[in-house]
């Protein structure tokens, strides 16, 4: 294992973050990693990078620089329209043995989640997964990675001193999106793909996309979940009724989704999606802390269920004592009523 002495660690410096695109756009979590990488940069006395990776025009990226970025480092190439974790690790073992950040911070998605561990390997450097909070030590420049821990029974502060860069996984929808500086500008820097770089060990031959249309908890503005009281798949068709006359999603507990009630997409928590709603309706969801990680921060949090006793119950802002096979179909009708 390398140990890094304190004149290498202090060869290190500025915060990266790794931004994440979809097909027409940037992910909001790329914003989210940016606000959370401009308060560590702020404290460290240093500038926040961003690589971006993909086959991309220059003027869609730009946007980065209003919610944080000082620098972007483009690798804008065609072989980077797929995700292949094998060329993107090469990519940015390089940059990053180049360029020397002191911190490097992931998405918790399936890009970030593939990649990071990989690289850490590569690196000798620690890395740690689904984080829930970022911090430094100012004593010796830490970062102070918090994350749940056995089972989200306790939170765990974790740092990592005698490895740089220091590298971190981030929840999507814990870190709030900071506010937009359209005045904000900054230096792009080129770079390219080079033959060590693109060895091919793995050749990406098709890629297929599932239809998300009717699922996307992360962009919904409201959810309606349930949990292990909704009794079976039933249940879970009277949840769809309801989100859908409310322009919600329809989430769930794991506890729902072990029983086969509804699809993995859908679960929520610690082993799910993490949320951050408008409103989040919890019909029949005890709250067990493995749940609660995943919408805690939603704005509005509304619980339904016959025992008032429940963390979730306890955590909502409107706690609703009653029967989940009353009330949703009461509710139903009512905003059906309302659309007549």
């Amino acid at each position: 294992m390398k140990i890094i002495n304190e004149t290498d660690r202090n060869s290190y410096k500025n915060v990266w973050t790794l931004s994440e695109l979809t097909a027409d756009s940037i992910h909001p979590v790329s914003y989210e990693l940016l606000g959370a990488a401009k308060k560590l940069a702020l404290q460290r006395g240093c500038e926040v990078w961003t690589a971006v990776l993909g086959n991309v025009g220059e003027e869609r990226i730009k946007t980065l620089f209003s919610y944080g970025a000082d620098k972007i480092i483009l690798i804008n190439d065609k072989r980077l329209s797929s995700f292949n974790d094998e060329l993107e690790c090469n990519l940015l073992e390089r940059l990053i043995k180049k360029y020397r950040p002191e911190t490097v911070l992931f998405a918790a998605m399936t890009r970030g989640r593939a990649l990071a561990p990989r690289l850490a390997s590569k690196l000798y450097s620690g890395l740690t997964a689904d984080c829930t909070g970022l911090s430094i030590d100012p004593e010796n420049g830490d970062l102070l990675q918090t994350r749940p821990a056995f089972g989200g029974n306790i939170m765990a502060t974790i740092r990592s001193s005698d490895h740089r860069p220091q590298m971190a996984t981030v929840r999507p929808r814990v870190m709030p999106v900071p506010e937009s500086d359209p005045g904000r500008s900054g230096e792009i820097i080129r770079e390219y793909i080079t033959s060590d770089d693109a060895l091919r060990i793995k050749e990406i031959i098709r890629s297929i996309q599932t239809d998300g249309s009717s699922l996307n908890l992360n962009d919904a503005r409201i959810i309606v979940a349930g949990g292990r009281a909704m009794k079976g798949p039933e249940g879970f068709a009277m949840l769809e009724e309801l989100a859908s006359r409310i322009g919600g999603a329809v989430g769930a507990s794991r506890a729902a989704v072990d029983n086969g009630w509804i699809s993995y997409p859908h679960q929520i928590g610690q082993t799910g999606t993490t949320v951050q709603t408008d409103i989040y309706i919890a019909c029949g969801i005890s709250g067990q802390i493995q749940h609660l990680i995943g919408m805690q921060s939603c704005k509005t949090i509304i619980a339904i269920d016959k025992d008032d006793t429940t963390p979730m119950m306890k955590l909502a802002d409107i706690a609703v004592k009653g029967d989940v096979f009353e009330i949703i179909p009461a509710l139903i009708k009512e905003f059906d009523k309302r659309r007549n």
